[in-house]
């Protein structure tokens, strides 16, 4: 996986780096399936000016389509891990709309079959 990460008005790079870097790990399991080379990560994490606030901001480009999220917090940690997450539970329901569950699904529930006891 091929990740880089911009920075505007932050002059921590280094916590930030080793925040992600379970993060990009948990994704790279992730994205196994894929080529390395062909699954790019980019990640913009921007400080606000009025507000002490973080977002993050991840484009994930894979194969098969692009991935985009957007995760803000007081902190860096909390930026990083609500876009994170999100990003992870998009990978899910991408690999699934792949995999085509939808299809095997049951669309209504089984019947009850009463259970069948003998009479006395």
């Amino acid at each position: 996986m091929i990740f880089s990460m911009t920075y505007k008005n932050v002059d921590l790079h280094k916590p930030v780096e080793t925040g992600a870097a379970p993060h990009v790990a948990k994704l790279e399991k992730l994205l196994r399936s894929y080529a390395p080379d062909a699954v790019q990560l980019r990640g913009v994490l921007a400080k606000s000016v009025k507000k002490e606030e973080y977002s993050l901001t991840l484009n994930l480009t894979i194969p098969t389509g692009k991935l985009h999220c957007v995760g803000s917090g007081s902190h860096i940690r909390n930026s990083l891990k609500t876009a994170f997450t999100e990003l992870e539970g998009q990978i899910k329901k991408h690999k699934e709309h792949l995999r085509h569950d939808h299809e095997w699904k049951r669309k209504r529930p089984r019947p009850q079959i009463p259970a069948l006891v003998p009479e006395s």
